[in-house]
């Protein structure tokens, strides 16, 4: 099971992962400073968008300790999908999440399926592969 987890977002509100319980949920721990997190998040906007009528939801969990930095790239590049502080590393140490990028892909049944290091080209196709496989079902 995906080890439930309350977190502030950006834009003040409390979300809570098992309030999407039923949904495709993809765990995303990132960081501004970090260049394949940011080569990224262009392909995990384009999923939410596509997807999220289907009951895909993209949790993108900031773990910047120095939150401006989070904020300015978000300015500068802005998502549709919830951002997270986890700036405390709280969630993450729950995750087990030592590297950024690192994607959790979690089912309807709130359960870990698939977990995702890092990003290269070419991680877009197992990424649309895995949402549309959860989807399905």
């Amino acid at each position: 099971p995906a080890p439930d987890f309350t977190l502030k977002s950006t834009n003040g509100r409390d979300i809570k992962l098992s309030d999407f319980y039923g949904k495709v949920v993809m765990i995303n721990f990132w960081a501004s400073w970090c260049p394949p997190c940011r080569a990224e998040m262009p392909l995990l906007e384009t999923l939410y968008k596509t997807h999220r009528h289907q009951g895909l939801v993209v949790l993108g969990l900031n773990v910047d300790v120095d939150t401006e930095s989070r904020d300015e790239y978000l300015k500068d590049n802005p998502v549709s999908f919830p951002v997270l502080d986890d700036s405390k590393w709280a969630t993450a140490k729950l995750y087990v999440s030592p590297s950024q990028p690192a994607t959790f892909f979690v089912d309807r049944t709130g359960n870990i399926v698939h977990v995702h290091q890092g990003y290269k080209a070419g991680d877009d196709a197992v990424y649309a592969a895995k949402v549309t496989e959860l989807l399905a079902y």
